[in-house]
Formats: C-alpha cells, sequence, structure tokens
C-alpha cells in the first residue's frame, strides 16, 4: 500500500508539473501571436562590424581636407553622404567628386563581418513572425558591394531601406517613422537596433524602443538614449525583445 500510495503522489507531482508546463508554453504563444511590432536595424556597427574600417577612411578626408575638424569620423557617424557632403563641403563638387571616388574604391575592397550573434537573433525573429527591415544612411551602391559580400544579407530582412528612401538624413527620426509605416504600425511599436549617436537619436525621436550597440561608443556614452544597451545579439534573446515592448 505504501507503494502505491507513492507512485500516486508521484504520478500528481509529474502532473502537476506537466501542467505549469503547458500554461508556460501557451503564455509563450499568446505572447507571439498578440505581438504587433516590428525589429528595425541600422546597417553599420549594428547588422555589420564595419565602423573601424569606417572610422579610418573618414579619418583620412578629415585630415587632409578638414584638419580643423579633430573629431570628424566620429561626427558624421550615421549621416548620408549627402548630409556629410551639404555640412562640410557644400559647394565644392570637384571635392565631392574626388571623395565619392574614394569612398566607390574603399566599400568595394572592405570587410563584412557580421556583429557577433545578429544573424542567429534575426532568424528568431523570423521564425516568430516578426517582421525585420534594415534602415541605413548607406546609399544604394555601398548597399550592392554588401550584397556581394554577404549573399544571404538581403534574406534577413522584409525591407531595406536606404538613402534614398528618406529626405532628411539621422538624427532626424524620419527613417524610422517611415519603416514602421511601412508595417502599417506606430514607431511606438517598433524596436530600434542602434549604434551611433545620430541613429540612436533618431530611433529615440521616433518614439521607438531603442536597443543601443556599444560596438562603437562606450556603454556609458549612448545609455541616456538607449533603452538598452548590448555589446552585440550574444546574450539578446527573444524574451529580452519582448520585455521591450510591456
Amino acid at each position: 500500500m505504501l507503494l502505491v500510495a507513492n507512485r500516486r503522489r508521484n504520478y500528481s507531482l509529474q502532473l502537476r508539473k506537466l501542467v505549469v508546463l503547458l500554461q508556460h508554453i501557451q503564455d509563450e504563444y499568446n505572447m507571439v501571436t498578440s505581438l504587433k511590432t516590428a525589429a528595425l536595424f541600422d546597417c553599420d556597427g549594428v547588422i555589420v562590424n564595419t565602423e573601424p574600417q569606417y572610422t579610418a577612411f573618414w579619418t583620412t578626408i578629415g585630415h587632409e581636407f578638414l584638419p580643423s575638424q579633430a573629431n570628424f569620423a566620429k561626427e558624421i557617424k550615421g549621416n548620408t553622404l549627402i548630409n556629410i557632403f551639404n555640412c562640410y563641403f557644400p559647394g565644392d563638387e570637384a571635392l565631392q567628386a574626388e571623395i565619392k571616388v574614394r569612398l566607390k574604391h574603399f566599400e568595394a575592397h572592405m570587410q563584412f563581418p557580421y556583429v557577433e550573434g545578429v544573424v542567429a537573433f534575426i532568424h528568431t525573429l523570423q521564425q516568430q513572425g516578426i517582421p525585420t527591415a534594415c534602415v541605413t544612411s548607406s546609399n544604394e551602391e555601398k548597399m550592392a558591394s554588401l550584397y556581394a559580400a554577404l549573399p544571404d544579407f538581403q534574406s534577413l530582412f522584409t525591407h531595406i531601406f536606404t538613402a534614398e528612401d528618406t529626405r532628411r538624413s539621422k538624427p532626424a527620426p524620419d527613417c524610422y517613422i517611415a519603416a514602421a509605416d511601412y508595417f502599417g504600425l506606430a514607431p511606438q511599436a517598433c524596436v530600434v537596433f542602434e549604434d551611433s549617436l545620430s541613429g540612436l537619436q533618431a530611433g529615440r525621436d521616433s518614439g521607438a524602443k531603442v536597443v543601443g550597440l556599444s560596438t562603437e561608443n562606450a556603454p556609458e556614452r549612448i545609455a541616456p538614449l538607449c533603452d538598452v544597451v548590448i555589446p552585440d545579439f550574444n546574450q539578446f534573446s527573444f524574451s529580452s525583445f519582448s520585455a521591450l515592448l510591456g
């Protein structure tokens, strides 16, 4: 009789654990199916770790043509090429043309390593039915070089927005507002992933939740513009993503 009683208690305990597990699975399913959001990713410094290469390129340009601008390479982070020209080289068409040629050659030969964990994280979002977008200040010509180097890149995103898609460059929030609208969402329902100060400001001003990557700037430097700061995507899970949206 004692043996039978012990077995019954064990069965009862296992049944309760099974009920708890099934409830947890149901809660996760309800959360996913009710989550109406989109993940909006900047490109350089967020998806591909190219910022050190760009810093070297623009530092050289700054030293040659704007020696008085000590932090030129950092000041232009997140800006479109057109905006850089309008702000720093206005009306100098010959110099703009020279920089374009040098930049085109540089981008055709640069490396495009993925930021750690980003591909797996985006695949998880896709599996959960979350639309994804790349929202970059880079132009289509540069992106063509990236597509050639990373043939799987375009499959990671529902849509890719480039510099040609918005009139105002980051830090204006236009690009993220437009991306949210593309998915039929308010920016407040979306999560932006950024690294540059101008990009983080754009995400913040759009009203979206902002995840800052400290790939280029120190965590404490970008923290005031972020809801969360991460070094890469290795420790950022779908649960972390969902928690941002309440």
